[in-house]
């Protein structure tokens, strides 16, 4: 059975997360290749330690809130070979590692919707510093040019 490569993609409910997955699959096609969608959350950003929920709970709570955010991008027409991952640390960490065999890692330049403690800040330089294969940093949906292709 052959692997095909994939796209790592960070996701939070951001605007620039979801024209990151939009690139992600543009690209995917021409690259012959799957897209991973990866939601980090970081433990002490997320929850306060006096109402620390189950982690089985947090997990699936970001599993359903991810796949809300990719619904919100595809609708029904989800790209084939989507894959959905939810990990738990640094965004720009964990990012760099899921990445590390994969074509490229996609990112947006601003991220942190609603997720607490997930793409914040600098994250995508830091992916940019850090990883070992091409990052796309992106600023915007994909061209209408693109699109129509």
């Amino acid at each position: 059975m052959t692997v095909r490569p994939k796209i790592v993609v960070g996701v939070d409910e951001s605007d620039g997360a979801k024209d990151a997955l939009r690139w992600a699959a543009k690209l995917a096609g021409p690259l012959d290749a799957d897209i991973e969608a990866v939601c980090v959350w970081e433990f002490q950003s997320y929850y306060a330690w006096a109402s620390f929920p189950p982690l089985a709970e947090v997990h699936d709570e970001i599993s359903e809130r991810l796949a809300k955010t990719i619904d919100e991008v595809f609708g029904s027409d989800r790209p084939a070979g989507l894959r959905i991952r939810v990990a738990e640390g640094s965004a720009a960490a964990c990012l760099v590692v899921l990445g590390r065999d994969a074509l490229m890692i996609v990112v947006g330049s601003r991220g942190h919707g609603t997720f607490a403690g997930t793409l914040i800040g600098a994250v995508s330089a830091r992916v940019a510093e850090h990883a070992t294969v091409p990052v796309l940093v992106v600023h915007g949906d994909v061209p209408a040019e693109l699109s129509a292709t």
